[in-house]
């Protein structure tokens, strides 16, 4: 009787463990908010809220105790409000500012002090907002659109604008009048001949504005190859090979 040989089994490496979830610190005056965010948030494998706070004073406090991979922080708060504690609590970890307040000056201060993004409630769903959290802590920008054409508002209300990825000449179809001159009414009166979807004229105003793939991606919550997608597509529609080229046509100057 011919003895039988079981089949070698191979080692496969184990399999690695999940990583730790993300330690959030939520700082929001509203005790509903904060309550709504706790629950939410450490409801998750991949998420929990390690500390709340109310003000600014105490976000500080329980960001020294605790050390969370992010603070989540609201703009108006009694006392210490978020735009004052943010300079403080961006030495100690990422902050997301997470907040009704859409109001240009203060979107911009808040990026301006080191605010690694800006989601204004209503403009995300739960997935969005743990990828925003995320992407913050590596370092990668995240802005709702909210805050987004708050950006927008104000570039188009005063100096020209500029780009990392803008090349010279894009500098010249600024340099003769502010931004908003020249969208309004020339470029406006223009735009429905290049028949842009809506995702696409949004696409068009980030880039006109300034903003990098990276940036528009984070605004627009896609990734950056949709986001060149739907370059290629804009660059077709407006007969453009470069982002200077589709921004003057755009704004109505070329």
């Amino acid at each position: 009787m011919r003895a039988s040989h079981s089949e070698p089994r191979p080692d496969f490496p184990p399999s690695a463990p999940d990583p730790p979830p993300l330690r959030l610190l939520v700082a929001d005056d509203n005790p509903v908010v904060r309550a709504g965010l706790t629950a939410l948030l450490s409801g998750r494998p991949d998420t929990t809220v390690v500390a709340q706070a109310a003000d600014g004073r105490e976000a500080y406090e329980a960001a020294l105790r605790h050390r969370p991979d992010v603070v989540l922080l609201d703009v108006r708060m009694p006392g210490v409000d978020g735009i004052s504690a943010l300079p403080h609590l961006v030495r100690l970890a990422p902050v997301m500012m997470l907040t009704y307040s859409h109001e240009t000056e203060t979107v911009r201060e808040a990026l301006r002090l080191g605010a690694g993004g800006y989601l204004v409630h209503g403009e995300f769903t739960t997935e969005q907002l743990v990828r925003a959290v995320r992407d913050v802590r590596e370092g990668r920008p995240h802005v709702t659109p909210g805050a987004a054409r708050a950006l927008l508002t104000g570039l188009s209300e005063g100096a020209p604008a500029h780009g990392a990825e803008q090349s010279p000449d894009t500098e010249t179809v600024f340099s003769a009048e502010p931004l908003s001159r020249l969208q309004r009414p020339v470029g406006q009166s223009t735009r429905p001949r290049f028949r842009l979807s809506t995702r696409e004229a949004e696409i068009m105003d980030l880039i006109a504005s300034g903003m990098t793939n990276q940036q528009i991606a984070a605004a627009c919550f896609i990734s950056e190859k949709t986001v060149k997608n739907h370059i290629n597509h804009i660059f077709a529609k407006l007969h453009s090979t470069t982002r200077s080229q589709a921004t003057a046509k755009w704004l109505g100057v070329s």
